[in-house]
Formats: structure tokens, sequence, C-alpha cells
């Protein structure tokens, strides 16, 4: 090799290591902000071994308060499902009707996929949910780039340098086989 190839190689090497030396570390996540309001459309995928489900959404969140209507790839009604401290309801469109104490227990029996909703309220975000310790790590940035809670990695995407908001998620948690979900956030109100 050339000793210009080998010092570019040297360049490149030093660039990315300094890089990496101006992320701040990972650190103990400070307590989640308030629980604030908010109205997500986008698309989601959760699988778990061979269950699974795909589809758009429309999430409306009101603090203590849950709605999502989800339908299918071709925009058919899967399921309106809404949610407070009392339980969780899910209406299918033949009219069938089902409800359990908590979003964990309807989601893995509707759908066969634990969708952690009471968590996404707030990793959505970018935010821990409160009352859980938490780790994140942070992008140069300060936007959230990992964080993990109650079992489950987030990872965060952000459409650009400018986004002050993730636009996609993709959260794993290491069952056996492991559930994984991803979120594309299309519009924020």
């Amino acid at each position: 090799m050339g000793a210009s190839f080998r010092a570019a190689m040297v360049a490149v090497s030093a660039s990315i290591l300094a890089a990496c030396a101006a992320l701040p570390p990972a650190s103990i996540a400070p307590a989640a902000g308030p629980d604030v309001a908010f109205t997500v459309d986008g698309r989601i995928s959760a699988r778990h071994g061979d269950q699974g489900v795909a589809g758009a959404f429309s999430w409306v969140h009101r603090p203590g308060h849950d709605a999502i209507d989800l339908a299918d790839p071709l925009g058919q009604t899967l399921a309106e499902i809404d949610g407070d401290a009392t339980g969780v309801r899910l209406r299918l469109p033949d009219g069938r009707t089902e409800s359990a104490p908590d979003w964990g227990k309807l989601t893995e029996r509707a759908f066969g996929v634990t969708i952690p909703i009471e968590g996404l309220a707030s990793w959505i975000r970018g935010e821990p949910r409160a009352g859980d310790a938490a780790r994140i790590e942070r992008d140069a940035l300060g936007r959230a780039q990992v964080l993990r809670q109650d079992g489950w990695e987030i990872v965060y995407g952000y459409a650009d340098d400018a986004a002050k908001r993730p636009d996609r998620l993709t959260l794993r948690y290491p069952d056996t086989p492991p559930i994984d979900v991803r979120v594309v956030v299309d519009r924020w109100q």
C-alpha cells in the first residue's frame, strides 16, 4: 500500500475516534417530563416469533387516556383500542369487543405480540417513562439515541439534524424469541 493510502486511513481512523469521543456517555436518565397530550399518525410493525401485526395507526394520547386506531396496509380498520387506569378495551370491525386490565395483556391476546403502550407514550417523545429507572444515550445534539427501560431497548432515528422529535423507533425486548416493534411517525400534532 502506498504512503498516501496509509495516511488517508490514519486520518479517517482519527476522525472516527474523535467523533466517538464527542458523543456524551450513557447516563441514568433524569425524571421524565410532564405527561403531555399528543396526536401521532404513523406505521407500526410488531413481531414475536411467528406472531405479528403490521399496519397504520392513529394515536391520540391525553394524560391518563389513550385511543389508538389500527388499520391494515390497505387502510381497512383492524381495531380500535382505548384505555385508561380502569382497563383497556378493543373493538373489532365485526363488533366483537375484548377488554383487559392493561395494554400488555390486551395486545398480547389480540395480536400475539405485547406492545408496551404505557412506556411508548413517553418513549415515542424520546423520554423515559416516569417511575422506573432508565439509561439513556444521547447523540451529539443531545437527543435520545438509545433508551433502555423496563427491559426494552429503544433505538431512535431522526429525519435530520434539525429534528427535535424522533420519526423512527425500533424497540426490542429480549424474550425467547425476542419481541421487535418498529414505529415510523408520519405526522405529529
